[in-house]
């Protein structure tokens, strides 16, 4: 049972590629299986010299005119690719967006440690949305609102970059900081 669904995975991601006898054309370009050039030939032909060097005939470009087939051994290169995807994803930084949320009301001590956990946010690579919260009658103080974000931006200012400016939208108002590049 185990082998069963081993082969099954391997046809699974195979299927991308059109190989051995799914090939339908009469004539194809062979390339070889150390990269030289075969020339053109009947895909019995093709096939057969993949069989004696126990490898399959995968068809690499199906658009071109004869059909370009190589000569490889395709589970060796579909794990190849798969590693090499592997690692490019290893090497993506993800951009997380964190967001602080402060009130109108708030204290400047308060607006100090909230500064300092964004600046830890920021040092490890993430952007920041710093939100003020309006309740009820506060919505139309937007001009403290801007006040207290360019307070919190001057104690990140050393580190960070605004990426968008604050801005009221309904009963917040929001302001995006990111890292500085370095």
């Amino acid at each position: 049972m185990f082998l069963f669904k081993k082969f099954m995975e391997v046809e699974h991601i195979s299927k991308k590629f059109i190989c051995n006898d799914d090939i339908r054309e009469r004539e194809i370009r062979v390339i070889g299986h150390d990269g030289s050039q075969l020339g053109i030939m009947a895909t019995n032909d093709a096939q057969e010299i993949a069989d004696e060097k126990d490898c399959d005939l995968v068809m690499i470009s199906p658009t071109a005119k004869p059909p370009v087939c190589r000569i490889m051994d395709l589970g060796k290169h579909i794990y190849e690719q798969a590693k090499k995807d592997k690692d490019a994803k290893k090497s993506q930084k993800v951009v997380v967006l964190k967001e602080i949320r402060c009130s109108l009301n708030i204290e400047e001590n308060d607006i100090t440690i909230k500064a300092k956990n964004a600046r830890k946010f920021l040092l490890d690579g993430d952007k920041v949305k710093i939100t003020v919260r309006f309740k009820g009658r506060e919505a139309t103080l937007g001009h403290m609102g801007k006040k207290i974000l360019e307070n919190f931006f001057e104690k990140l200012e050393d580190i960070c970059i605004i990426e968008k400016y604050p801005r009221q939208e309904g009963r917040n108002m929001t302001m995006i900081v990111g890292p500085k590049k370095a």
